[in-house]
């Protein structure tokens, strides 16, 4: 597997995103199946795993610190607080808060430590700027984590450039995340070059666009009642069938390339920029397999020209997120 740098460390070119494992999209596979593909992906030369506080409100962490522990120092691992479930109404039931103040940030970091069995994140993220409290504070506090040694780097996930820099001015920031893909364009408007210009590194998720760019979704009806993409514009029904219109000439290209759907997604964003990392999920070993595989194809600057003209923020039909969800982004807009 190819490498890419983030921060301090050395990681697979394409690296695996932990959530669909057990939240998100529907009924989660069999928790001996979800630990096979954690696994397989490891076997295959994944060194970096993402997962995050609020998937499965920790469920997640926990599935991936007890399968991975045996193999702390082959990886890379990262996590994600500011953003978990709380128990707002003591009632024991946990609502999805966003909390970007020292003492949440705090706690939820030594909550993911424990339920990832570890003394160290190698790459905490705060997943969402909370725009209650300056940015300033919440880097303070994150920087201390650093200091205490809980945490050895540092990142920001859906920030706008602005928001990255005043971040950066606190402490180094190793990397940004946010969705990226062919039909998600908007980091290209600032934030691309801003991590280039800071040393950051840019990780992509949702790099197949949900599951678009694999061709294989080709009715969302078919999605389970519960499937975080119901509330997602581009997948309500009559948006989602104008995208299907741009598919058969994607899938042409990728035809043309001999490579699958997905791979042509996933290369076209590793020949993009060298400081981007795709991170993808799945609960297949079979599609596992196949993304991986996208760190070999070859794309010509003729064939990159072709896809972007296809797919690109003025031929998709539907906003990325809600309205709600937009309001908590700080991500630039086109």
């Amino acid at each position: 597997m190819q490498t890419r740098k983030i921060g301090p460390f050395n990681v697979s070119a394409i690296s695996l995103g932990c959530m669909s494992l057990n939240f998100a999209y529907g009924t989660p596979p069999p928790v001996a199946h979800a630990e096979r593909v954690l696994l397989a992906a490891l076997d295959a030369g994944v060194t970096m795993f993402d997962t995050a506080a609020l998937y499965g409100f920790g469920s997640n962490e926990e599935l991936v610190g007890r399968v991975l522990k045996p193999h702390r120092r082959k990886i890379t691992l990262a996590s994600k607080g500011g953003m978990a479930g709380v128990d707002v109404a003591g009632d024991g039931k946990l609502v999805r808060i966003i909390d970007g103040r020292p003492a949440a940030i705090r706690k939820n970091c030594e909550d993911s430590l424990r339920r990832l069995q570890t003394d160290v994140i190698d790459l905490y993220y705060m997943h969402r700027f909370d725009k209650k409290v300056p940015i300033e504070e919440s880097m303070g506090e994150l920087s201390r984590l650093v200091e205490a040694g809980k945490v050895r780097a540092l990142g920001l996930s859906e920030v706008s450039a602005t928001t990255l820099r005043r971040a950066h001015a606190v402490h180094p920031i190793a990397a940004v995340q946010t969705e990226y893909s062919l039909w998600t364009r908007n980091p290209e408007i600032a934030v691309l070059q801003a991590c280039r210009e800071l040393g950051a590194a840019f990780v992509a998720f949702s790099p197949v666009a949900r599951a678009f760019l694999s061709g294989k979704l080709l009715d969302v009806a078919t999605l389970e009642p519960k499937d975080l993409r119901h509330t997602m514009p581009r997948f309500e029904p009559a948006n989602y069938a104008a995208n299907l219109k741009l598919l058969p000439a994607y899938l042409a290209v990728a035809k043309e390339v001999g490579c699958t759907p997905a791979q042509l997604a996933l290369a076209w964003l590793l020949h993009k920029a060298p400081h981007i990392i795709p991170l993808f999920g799945t609960t297949s070993t079979e599609h596992l397999a196949e993304n991986l595989a996208a760190a070999d194809v070859k794309l010509s600057p003729a064939v990159m020209a072709k896809v972007e003209s296809l797919i690109n923020q003025q031929t998709v039909v539907g906003n990325r997120y809600s309205a709600q969800s937009n309001s908590e982004v700080d991500t630039e807009v086109f």
